[in-house]
């Protein structure tokens, strides 16, 4: 507790702005302590909530024991952490809440909802979105309204989890979307339909068509499959996704094999459902791409003399790099790495054989290259299965903080 001087040092009596001071410490303290106990009663936490100091209006706002009445009051405050701890407190009263049982409190926490839903702060309606995201008990339009909120980080949750929205509300909302955070949203939710499915590939959004190929309840029809495969030959990050699928048509297998590196064309020889014309398709496909990889390898001799020539020519670059990685040549791709980062030749070699994705976002960042290039390393040098792929985040973007990446580089001894 803060220390007073209760004298005047002249009269030898308490000062009153002291004695003021240690009255309001003091009563302070005591809101603290009230508006944390869910037994100080309905009365005393509303009295609170409207006189109490920000941080006492907050605990308040988290108190389970204030009343319906005190919980709207809360909902227009001020400050944004006070509404942000109501957020997250009101969503966990809705399942035992009955209109029956007292219609006036049903009545001021559906509003008390409503208000939040269109608070000003997104934070505010983030929280909201991230608490109700998976409950059943809320009134639909508060969750249309949150799904068609601008900001993706309110959006996104009720989009992906909630089990109030109709495919025709999605289907509504992907065709007035703004972002593809908001696509891909709706790509990754449990189950897709395929009428859904359709209306997001029919945006040829890459990140949310990717991470619906890799979503295994999403549904997809063959004709929209096919017209995914007609549209993926110059879209790197679909092509392992789109090999993986069980579902694909003799027609897409075959248009697929027309563009993939050799290791995707064996992905798609391993299925069991071929046929054998399909079959010996794919084998006529992969020879011919064998022999183009050996060809362009002993054009070039070895990869360091490849390198050499590139980098005398001004060629040693990013598209180099991809060209080298659809390739499948880890050993061009790993001096590659090296030449263009300036990190040693041994450290590159461990990041690649370390089967781990963010390592090599961490150093295709490292050295300024595209994140175009690490997908194609994870896809086409490392092989990594389709849930550990780190696909670009809006099509372009690095998917880590910078900090996260500087820490997998110093994890290999890298210095940042």
């Amino acid at each position: 507790m803060t220390q007073f001087n209760r004298k005047n040092p002249a009269s030898g009596t308490l000062d009153s702005g002291a004695a003021l001071a240690i009255l309001e410490n003091r009563t302070r303290e005591a809101q603290d302590v009230l508006a944390r106990r869910s037994d100080a009663g309905e009365d005393v936490l509303h009295y609170l909530a409207a006189h109490g100091a920000p941080a006492t209006r907050a605990a308040v706002a988290a108190n389970v024991g204030a009343g319906s009445a005190t919980n709207r009051l809360l909902a227009d405050d001020s400050d944004a952490e006070v509404r942000a701890e109501l957020a997250a407190k009101i969503a966990r009263l809705l399942p035992g809440l009955s209109r029956e049982e007292n219609a006036h409190v049903f009545t001021l926490t559906v509003e008390t909802l409503e208000r939040l839903a269109h608070d000003a702060t997104a934070s505010v309606r983030a929280v909201l979105a991230e608490e109700i995201k998976r409950l059943t008990c809320v009134p639909p339009d508060i969750i249309k309204r949150l799904a068609r909120d601008a900001q993706a980080l309110v959006a996104a949750p009720i989009l992906e989890y909630s089990p109030l929205l109709s495919d025709a509300d999605l289907i509504e909302i992907i065709a007035c979307a703004q972002t593809n955070e908001v696509l891909a949203a709706v790509a990754r939710r449990h189950p897709v339909s395929e009428d859904v499915s359709a209306a997001i590939v029919k945006t040829l959004d890459i990140p949310a068509v990717a991470a619906l190929l890799v979503n295994p309840d999403a549904r997809i029809r063959k004709q929209t499959l096919d017209h995914i495969a007609l549209e993926a030959e110059d879209v790197s990050a679909w092509h392992l996704p789109l090999t993986l699928r069980a579902d694909l048509s003799a027609r897409a297998i075959r248009r697929i094999a027309s563009f993939v590196g050799a290791s995707l064309i064996e992905q798609l020889a391993a299925r069991h459902d071929l046929s054998d014309t399909t079959r010996q398709h794919l084998s006529r496909e992969l020879r011919a791409r064998l022999a183009e990889q050996g060809a362009a390898q002993s054009a070039g001799t070895r990869p360091a003399e490849l390198i050499a020539a590139a980098k005398a020519a001004g060629r040693l670059d990013s598209v180099f790099l991809e060209q080298a990685a659809q390739g499948g040549n880890r050993e061009l791709v790993t001096l590659t790495l090296a030449e263009l980062s300036g990190v040693e030749e041994a450290k590159v070699r461990r990041i690649l054989a370390a089967g781990n994705a963010k390592p090599v976002v961490a150093l295709i960042w490292h050295a300024h290259l595209a994140m175009r290039s690490a997908f194609k390393i994870q896809t086409y040098v490392m092989r990594l299965p389709a849930h550990e792929l780190l696909p670009a985040r809006g099509g372009i973007n690095f998917p880590l903080s910078k900090e996260e990446m500087r820490w997998h580089l110093n994890y290999f001894g890298i210095a940042v």
